[in-house]
């Protein structure tokens, strides 16, 4: 699918595509999906009270992506793979922003120092480094500044032909809001919708001390996917109100 076909590729979408010009491209590739269900209380202390959690069935829920980030590029310029390259993972929640759902991220990880630099730069997301290691059944990943780690034993499974509701609602997310000193910045993005597939956990090693109290036990649901070609726009900053 051609970048043409994505941007005609919208009845999965809940809103309408934005009416500027998109800035990136980047492929989410081969992606391991852990979800927790979470308490709220414990949530909302790490959620700016700008943005409204958002919850199924009345649970929030916080999810742990590894994955692999390629060919991330501007519009106009090729990608270098020593750069638009690197494997990635993210913590976030899910949240509310106006009429919009969204994701928002506790922690962002990448694992090449200069793309996480120049992401951090060129997007203000709270990218860091760790170091990360995969192959076709382990994800691996350190970071010694915050003593987190990491560890995946895998197995990829068979395709649903059918997704459940929360499925849906936990993947085709086309937002992202995260919160700077004095802003909540807004990012639009655009992608066909994620092909999911079973997964089996093998071995499960989650160390980060600064998310116990979400990332406690066996994930309430696990997925893998593929991989999405994503369309991103630019950044949308909206300076926060009444902000001490």
């Amino acid at each position: 699918m051609c970048i043409n076909e994505i941007l005609k590729n919208t009845q999965h979408r809940p809103w309408e595509l934005p009416s500027d010009n998109w800035r990136f491209y980047q492929e989410w590739n081969r992606a391991i999906f852990l979800h927790w269900k979470v308490d709220y209380d414990e949530l909302r202390k790490l959620v700016p009270k700008e943005l409204e959690i958002d919850l199924y069935n009345g649970e929030p829920w916080v999810s742990l992506v590894a994955f692999s980030m390629e060919k991330i590029r501007p519009k106009f310029l090729p990608y270098f793979a020593p750069i638009s390259n690197f494997d990635e993972i993210n913590i976030r929640t899910y949240i509310k922003s106006g009429k919009k759902t969204g994701v928002y991220f506790l922690s962002i990880e990448g694992g090449k120092i200069i793309s996480c630099s120049i992401a951090k730069a060129i997007s203000e997301l709270p990218y860091r480094y760790s170091k990360i290691k995969r192959d076709s059944n382990n994800y691996t990943s350190k970071n010694k500044k915050y003593k987190d780690s990491l560890k995946i034993k895998f197995t990829v499974g068979k395709e649903l032909n059918n997704k459940s509701e929360l499925d849906i609602w936990l993947t085709e997310r086309y937002a992202l809001f995260q919160d700077t000193k004095n802003s909540i910045n807004e990012y639009e993005i655009h992608h066909p919708e994620w092909s999911i597939q079973d997964i089996e956990i093998n071995n499960l090693e989650v160390n980060y001390p600064r998310f116990d109290d979400l990332l406690k036990g066996t994930p309430h649901k696990t997925s893998y996917s593929k991989g999405v070609r994503v369309i991103a726009w630019g950044m949308n900053k909206k300076k926060k109100v009444n902000y001490p």
